[in-house]
């Protein structure tokens, strides 16, 4: 059942036919991007909450199953996020601040820095060095961004949902959505300086 061959939409299937060992594999496929986003998005503040976010995301998925269809080309990690993401939003707004700075915070992911830029870069050796060296600036810049502008950053740059799907995680409108991951870019080009502007101009030609 691990066969990464097996789509989510057919694993979401079987699960929701009764098979076990599907939920199983959805959620070793899933668990780490979703966890790390989930951190990510709710920021440093916020911290505390991302265990229990995380589990509510999943016990949801479970109560929801019956209800999932995959329909109007909207794909179990689509639906997936979507459920982590409106909780989240809950929780942010609970937390009352949409976003907060701590100069002390180290992101202790086992995930490499440079996941989050496109995976199209990932395999280049010297945007490795890159992300190795300005890794950690960059997530501290990331903390600093409005909730929901951070979350489009990361749901396109390192989950690599396109502006159609996050249009449904985020359920907003498709210039809205664009609007948000516009603004986080330039906030990250300011809070990161000299270090991201070899790769903001890279993109800016591709």
């Amino acid at each position: 059942m691990g066969d990464i061959s097996i789509s989510d939409d057919v694993l979401m299937r079987k699960f929701c036919a009764g098979d076990g060992k599907a939920f199983q594999a959805l959620y070793a496929r899933h668990e780490k991007p979703l966890y790390r986003y989930l951190r990510r998005v709710l920021g440093t503040a916020l911290a505390a909450q991302v265990d229990e976010v995380f589990q509510d995301t999943w016990m949801r998925m479970v109560d929801a199953r019956d209800s999932w269809q995959p329909r109007d080309g909207v794909a179990f990690k689509t639906w997936l996020y979507t459920l982590a993401h409106h909780r989240a939003v809950d929780i942010l707004r609970k937390g009352g601040r949409e976003f907060s700075v701590d100069e002390g915070w180290q992101d202790d992911d086992s995930e490499t820095p440079w996941q989050l830029w496109p995976a199209s870069t990932a395999d280049q050796t010297e945007q490795q060095v890159f992300w190795r060296n300005a890794g950690q600036q960059l997530l501290h810049c990331l903390d600093g961004l409005p909730a929901l502008q951070r979350a489009a950053f990361l749901l396109h740059h390192e989950d690599g949902l396109s502006l159609d799907e996050m249009t449904q995680v985020l359920n907003a409108e498709f210039e809205t959505v664009k609007s948000r991951l516009r603004y986080a870019l330039s906030k990250l080009r300011l809070c990161m300086g000299a270090h991201l502007q070899p790769i903001f101009e890279s993109e800016n030609t591709a």
